[in-house]
């Protein structure tokens, strides 16, 4: 319901701004320039599902290997305890416990190609356990808020960004970027656990987040003594490794069990095609909205009051102008992308806003292209609490990243 809201209130925004610029202003442009935008992101929606459909069919047949070899079952028991507590609906010993943290275990690893395709085989999974299959159940909002608070441990993509813009220590970012997406995951499980009434204060979820804290603490400090390029070395290179060591672990484990892998392998392939397929319509509406909204100039309409606002009550404004990344991330992972470079380009990459914009990249995930992929693979159409969730971590890990920024370079 609430993204209906959000969807209804992208159109209504953007055309009462359209035509204030065309009535007041002359702009006879801008309504031309919606249109484009709608048809321009229809057709990105098609081409980022179709372009989905290999990696979905090659991940979706490595993970039926894996079920039916049963490492997924093994990986679910060993996660019992923890998850068992943050996802008390899901059955003790089931599959998709050890498809949610094969997609985290990818996401932190920053294997995007491998991530989407994991999550939406454990939505599946989860769907499976669904009563009322229109409706996202405790277990898959969680799942979801975990994916768009971005808990990526190496964000090599931000640090060549940083190189190619002539940043003198590319690198810079890295300990900020990894404490701002933390406090954005840690915000997103605490929140998601309060809409759903789970107990973090025991002493199973106590020993998990503490462990987990103190193996970001290590990776810091291990990455902090690394230079820059050794540091995308032995990131990119430690991640294709334990891939590899994934797909071929699934395999051997298969084989002892007598499993016939190839056929393994085409059952579960066959699954990309159709999922790719049937996510089409949801990343259509969610990406032509985003587009209406950005062309119309109500980017730059918030942006413009946030600053206002922000100058009226007296407060260091200077990261107002890393915001549109940080706004725009929620909405479009390309989008924000390209809010980075400009930022960097304009102000430097050495610039508090250069480098904020690059923390703000590392901090969160695209929340509704993510909702939009995640629900729309299985028909889920009443959210509940998921964008509320999903929205506050984001928020987290926007507030976290102003402070580390200041921190560490105001």
């Amino acid at each position: 319901m609430v993204l209906n809201y959000i969807w209804i209130a992208f159109f209504l925004i953007a055309f009462v701004i359209a035509l204030v610029r065309l009535v007041f202003f002359g702009d006879t442009e801008v309504f031309p320039a919606i249109m484009n935008a709608t048809f321009d992101s229809s057709k990105t929606a098609f081409e980022i599902s179709i372009g989905l459909t290999g990696m979905l069919a090659l991940w979706l047949g490595i993970m039926k290997i894996g079920e039916q070899g049963g490492v997924v079952n093994i990986l679910a028991r060993a996660l019992s305890p923890v998850f068992t507590k943050l996802f008390p609906d899901i059955p003790k010993n089931h599959p998709a416990t050890g498809s949610i943290f094969m997609n985290i275990a990818a996401n932190m690893l920053g294997l995007d190609n491998a991530a989407t395709p994991l999550g939406l085989k454990a939505m599946q999974q989860l769907q499976d356990l669904n009563p009322k299959k229109d409706t996202a159940t405790n277990p898959m909002i969680m799942f979801l808020v975990l994916n768009t608070s971005g808990l990526t441990i190496v964000p090599v993509s931000i640090l060549a960004y940083r190189a190619q813009q002539g940043a003198a220590q590319p690198t810079d970012v890295f300990i900020p970027i990894l404490l701002a997406t933390f406090f954005a995951t840690l915000a997103g499980i605490i929140v998601t656990s309060l809409f759903q009434r789970i107990s973090l204060l025991n002493r199973t979820m106590l020993l998990a987040l503490g462990g987990i804290s103190a193996l970001v603490a290590a990776i810091i400090w291990g990455f902090s003594r690394l230079d820059s390029a050794m540091m995308n070395t032995v990131s990119v290179s430690s991640a294709s490794i334990l891939l590899m060591t994934i797909i071929v672990g699934f395999i051997v484990v298969a084989m002892r069990r007598k499993v016939n892998v190839y056929d393994a392998f085409v059952e579960g392939a066959k699954d990309g095609f159709t999922t790719a397929v049937r996510i089409i319509p949801y990343l259509v509406a969610i990406l032509v909205a985003i587009a209406v909204f950005r062309a119309s100039g109500a980017m730059d309409a918030l942006m413009e009051g946030i600053k206002w606002t922000v100058n009226l009550a007296g407060v260091n404004a200077s990261f107002v102008d890393a915001l549109p990344t940080a706004i725009m991330k929620p909405l479009s992972g390309s989008g924000a992308r390209g809010m980075m470079v400009d930022a960097m380009t304009q102000y430097g990459p050495d610039s508090f806003v250069g480098r904020l914009s690059c923390i703000f990249q590392g901090s969160t995930d695209t929340t509704f292209y993510i909702l939009a992929v995640y629900f729309g693979s299985v028909g889920v159409r009443y959210t509940r609490h998921a964008v509320t969730c999903g929205l506050l971590a984001d928020l987290a890990g926007i507030i976290a990243a102003i402070a580390i920024a200041y921190l560490f370079f105001g």
